[in-house]
């Protein structure tokens, strides 16, 4: 048969089976456990006790000197610096700063005699010491910084706390004096070269003013213009004014223009208030009307009919001579209006020609006239800021660094923290033993669970023995662990296809895997049911049965496969009834010829005919290969695998050396189960002790009984 192929689906950890591993590891979580809890306990005892103090300082970032000096809104309005706060514990652990701490103290001398046997330290060392000492904290929210030193000493504490507050707060008064003293210096020097600039550049205006002539009477910086604005502003407004007026007629006029006659006469009045036109027209319509009437009664020669069309006809005259008067003074207004508008156009392009002209001509002069009044409101500024400093360097600053909380001597020690340390130890102890317990389980490969057997062999589970089990033949039928070979002698009736496979061969992968008291304790629960059993030690190389059935091995399976005995003379009664023993024998030079001989196969045909069962007691299927030969020639195979013995890659490879020799692959057996940890066996096998001992001994006699012909009779029907 060809081994197995199919792929185990991937087994996903329920919460009950990480209990399970601690459980089963809790000796190693235990040990563990208690072995980091000592060592944590025994160290916070050993270390020494120290006391904390701490100090409180207001920190301000220094402001740039130029900016400082000439009162710029960046220096009073710049933010928080988000690494001023880091940089301020560098500067505070540095050496410029710490060195003034340790000559202060003198803490090369005091170290030296107190931890080094009287010898003076470098301050190299002592500065190491020191920073390993001191703790800086800023306070949340704030500009203030916590500095905290630990000591032995609660007074030393507390002194060194104050006086590292004290070293910064004077390195950076200093530092800033320094600063200040150098940025004066500067401003110095600069205010005495724009002094002497500032002379220079009065004596060139100076010189332009003289000869350009002009009379700078005024403190102005730039040539008065011809017009003034006044004047200007008003010459603009009357342009304007001009300009829209001259469009306005100009564009009225070419309208007229474009009219007829007739239609003008009419048009005209409504343009320009002009009463005589209007009362000609007004004439000239009664005149119409008139004649309209009168050629209703008389004839075109009448002489009313005349005398009002010759009056019609000098009232046309007058009013074309008069609406040509008009056009022709409208024209004459277009024309004024245009000149007087070049007028003004000129006078004030000529005003700013000459301004122009003057600027270009005495622009040099004014430039260095505003130079000059530029250099000197910076040279009052320079000089007011010079003597301003000089009067602020001569007053303490304390405002960059303020001591606000004065270190005190700890009333307690700090450190050891006792409660802390050891919670911690214990935390960490537990976690730890966690850890290795489940990494060990990680480890661990061999077989576990149930699931794990019928997920990696892809087979059933007959049965689960458990620990500490003895042989049945000795403990008698009332023994309390006959039920679990009772359920797997159930199981393995159940699981035959056929009544005629009446002999079974017990292998395991390994030695030690309870193979033989499986073998015993199986034949034994079979005999007390009454049926016929022989149990064959065919371990060959280590029989072990004929110890445990106290009789010689000196008579046995080799003797019968050898031809030297019979099979009466070579099976041995035991003290169970029903069942039968058949010694290994002595072991010959070659093992692996007898179990393969024909003699073999046919001792195997004969004892079918006289035993219900047969049992076969075989070597470590990967040690030798007997335990093969075996498979191959009985009618069915039991593997027997150890609780957490093998790794279970070994356990497969001795079921897929089964099914190649073609063996009739039964099942498995687990053994050696610890009950008392693996609560999921319980329910498998340890129920029946619970349920069925619980009773008098009269029920507990008759219950097994009733159950084991329960199971026969269910197989029978089956078969």
């Amino acid at each position: 048969m060809d081994p197995i192929k199919s792929q185990a689906p991937e087994a996903k950890l329920h919460f009950l089976d990480y209990w399970r591993v601690i459980r089963i590891r809790k000796a190693i979580i235990v040990t563990v456990f208690l072995i980091t809890a000592i060592i944590a306990t025994a160290v916070t005892f050993i270390l020494p006790e120290s006391y904390a103090s701490t100090t409180r300082i207001k920190v301000e970032s220094d402001v740039n000197d130029i900016a400082s000096l000439l009162n710029t809104p960046t220096a009073s309005m710049s933010g928080f610096d988000p690494y001023f706060i880091q940089t301020t514990f560098e500067i505070m652990q540095s050496q410029i700063v710490l060195s003034n701490v340790v000559s202060r103290l003198n803490l090369n001398t005091e170290w030296g005699k107190k931890y080094f046997n009287g010898e003076t330290l470098k301050t190299s060392e002592t500065l190491e010491i020191l920073k390993g000492r001191m703790s800086l904290a800023p306070v949340r929210n704030t500009k203030l910084i916590a500095i905290t030193v630990y000591s032995e000493d609660r007074n030393e504490a507390a002194n060194l706390a104050n006086a590292i507050a004290e070293a910064y707060r004077d390195y950076r008064l200093q530092s800033r004096r320094q600063l200040t003293e150098n940025g004066l210096e500067k401003m110095q020097e600069q205010f005495n070269l724009q002094d002497q600039q500032i002379q220079n550049v009065q004596t060139g205006v100076e010189k332009l003013r003289r000869d350009l002539g002009i009379s700078d009477l005024a403190p102005a910086s730039a040539p008065t213009p011809t017009l003034s604005y006044e004047e200007m502003q008003r010459l603009n407004s009357q342009k304007i004014e001009g300009e829209k007026a001259y469009t306005e007629l100009k564009v009225q006029l070419e309208k007229l223009h474009e009219m007829s006659p007739e239609k003008l006469r009419d048009v005209l009045p409504t343009v320009i208030n002009d009463g005589a036109l209007s009362q000609l027209l007004d004439q000239y319509h009664e005149a119409q009307r008139k004649i309209a009437a009168l050629k209703i009664d008389y004839s075109p020669d009448n002489l009313n009919v005349v005398r009002v069309q010759t009056l019609i006809d000098t009232l046309n005259r007058q009013i074309n001579d008069r609406v040509t008067g008009i056009m022709a003074g409208m024209e004459s207004q277009v024309s004024s209006k245009k000149a007087a508008l070049d007028s003004l156009v000129q006078q004030v392009e000529k005003a700013k020609a000459l301004d122009q002209e003057e600027a270009t001509k005495f622009q040099p002069y004014y430039d260095q006239k505003r130079r000059l009044e530029e250099m000197r409101d910076l040279h009052k500024l320079f000089f007011s800021k010079i003597q301003a400093e000089r009067l602020e360097m001569e007053i303490p600053k304390t405002s960059m660094v303020q001591i606000t909380d004065l270190a005190e001597p700890g009333k307690a020690p700090v450190r050891p923290n006792k409660t802390v340390n050891i919670t911690l130890g214990l935390i960490f102890g537990l976690i730890m033993g966690l850890g290795l317990a489940f990494f060990i389980e990680y480890l661990d490969t061999s077989v576990k669970t149930i699931d794990d057997v019928e997920r990696t062999f892809q087979s059933a589970v007959l049965g689960v023995i458990p620990q500490n089990i003895g042989y049945l033949i000795d403990e008698g039928v009332e023994s309390k662990h006959a039920e679990a070979y009772r359920v797997l002698r159930t199981n393995l009736l159940f699981s035959r296809k056929d009544e005629k496979l009446n002999t079974i061969v017990v292998v395991s992968a390994g030695a030690g895997e309870g193979k033989s008291t499986t073998t015993i304790n199986l034949a034994t629960v079979f005999a007390q049911a009454g049926a016929r059993i022989l149990i064959v030690d065919s371990d060959l190389r280590r029989p072990t049965l004929h110890k445990i059935f106290k009789v010689s091995n000196n008579l046995g399976l080799t003797n019968y496969l050898l031809k030297q005995n019979t099979l009466p003379e070579v099976i041995q009664t035991s003290p169970v009834p029903n069942l039968d023993f058949m010694a290994s024998g002595k072991l010959p030079n070659s093992s692996m010829g007898i179990l393969g001989s024909a003699q073999m196969k046919e001792m195997i045909a004969e004892l079918k005919q006289r035993y219900d069962f047969i049992f076969f007691d075989s070597p470590p299927i990967l040690g030798v290969s007997d335990a093969s030969i075996l498979a191959s020639e009985v009618d069915l195979v039991m593997q027997v695998i150890q609780y957490r013995r093998y790794p279970q890659p070994m356990t497969i490879r001795a079921k897929q050396m089964i099914e190649k020799v073609g063996g009739n692959f039964m099942g498995i057996v687990l053994n050696n189960i610890n009950m008392s940890q693996d609560e999921g066996y319980y329910y498998y096998s340890g129920y029946y002790h619970d349920y069925y001992y619980s009773r008098n001994p009269a029920e507990q006699e008759t219950k097994p009984v009733a159950a084991v012909g329960a199971a026969e009779s269910s197989t029978k029907q089956k078969s």
